[in-house]
């Protein structure tokens, strides 16, 4: 769903969001950019790997932990990787979810048939016959790559999970139940089941006034705890599509 509401214009990821501006003069000048010129983590400025890459997303993993900036769905799951931290490995110091290039080695079939295909894609040739300027180019695709399908499984795992034996989606608010609606959530090492809301919500969803009265009295910039109620209640407009409540609106009621 586009943000004008016309449901025809394609969506844009949305970058990360400023949700307290008394740090903004703490974040550095990497997130700062992210933030103003709204570019998602996932896209970042920076070449994939790089110190100022990984120091992005550690930076982004700490003020998201501190509620200090809030991130679209494919941001949320890159930083809930280990992507920005190090680790030792064989007494060296190694980054944490980030494919590694590794040219004394010899690639497999598979691995030289993806080269071959980003290579053909890009310079119209095989990986092999490539001029080494091509061939560096050729690499950083594939770490885009690796990294886009690293995020895909660590997404996929952080979104299911089991509850009473039975497979569920996590932090994907549904219809139904006691109340309007219910969302499952991770409560530590346990799946909870969360129901919220009411047919009043689906009303005035469209009413800029009744949200912004709603927010107000129900204190909605400090419901940061996902496994209670008034979260997914003020969050309600962020999930409108799946829920049938028209196009999505990246804001609180």
């Amino acid at each position: 769903m586009c943000n004008c509401g016309c449901n025809t214009c394609e969506t844009k990821i949305q970058g990360p969001l400023l949700t307290e501006g008394k740090v903004k003069s703490l974040l550095s000048e990497g997130l700062q950019y992210h933030i103003d010129k709204q570019v998602p983590l996932f896209e970042t400025v920076y070449r994939i790997g790089s110190d100022k890459h990984l120091a992005l997303i550690k930076e982004a993993r700490k003020m998201y932990s501190r509620n200090v900036i809030d991130l679209c769905e494919d941001d949320e799951a890159l930083i809930k990787t280990h992507l920005g931290e190090f680790a030792l490995y064989e007494g060296e110091s190694v980054p944490l979810d980030l494919p590694m290039l590794n040219e004394d080695r010899k690639y497999n079939q598979e691995e030289l048939l993806r080269l071959d295909l980003i290579a053909r894609r890009r310079f119209d040739c095989d990986y092999e016959k490539c001029t080494d300027e091509q061939k560096a180019e050729v690499l950083k695709d594939k770490v885009k790559v690796g990294v886009k399908e690293a995020l895909q499984e660590a997404k996929k795992e952080i979104d299911e999970a089991e509850f009473k034996g039975k497979k569920v989606a996590l932090g994907k608010p549904k219809r139904g139940g006691p109340k309007a609606y219910y969302v499952y959530v991770k409560d530590g090492d346990k799946v909870k089941k969360v129901t919220f809301g009411s047919g009043g919500l689906r009303a005035k969803i469209k009413n800029k006034e009744a949200r912004n009265a709603f927010a107000k009295r129900h204190n909605c910039k400090d419901k940061k705890d996902r496994t209670k109620a008034g979260y997914w209640s003020c969050n309600l407009p962020r999930y409108a599509p799946a829920l049938g409540l028209g196009a999505k609106m990246n804001t609180f009621w």
